[in-house]
């Protein structure tokens, strides 16, 4: 399993990949230099249930912690994780 950050100063997306296949990806768009918008999670059929996207919510987290910057979560997933984790409140706008 590889979590890649991808990441154009506009847009940009945390993409799971297993034997370089894609399983998921949460999908974020840049609001100023100290804000992302999560914006949409995606995860192939056959991968529900499986905890890809609270890995890829641990890499969201961990991206706005190293570059000191918030995440508004429009995503219903990611939305839902910040509601249901206070330990990742802090990077919550």
């Amino acid at each position: 399993m590889e979590v890649i950050v991808e990441d154009n100063g506009r847009k940009g997306r945390f993409a799971l990949y297993i034997d370089a296949s894609l399983v998921c990806e949460m999908t974020f768009v840049w609001s100023g230099s100290n804000k992302i918008i999560i914006d949409h999670t995606g995860i192939e059929n056959g991968f529900n249930g499986k905890g890809y996207g609270n890995v890829l919510m641990a890499k969201a987290v961990e991206f706005a912690r190293v570059k000191k910057i918030k995440i508004l979560p429009l995503c219903p997933f990611a939305k839902s994780r910040f509601d249901k984790d206070p330990s990742i409140s802090d990077v919550l706008f």
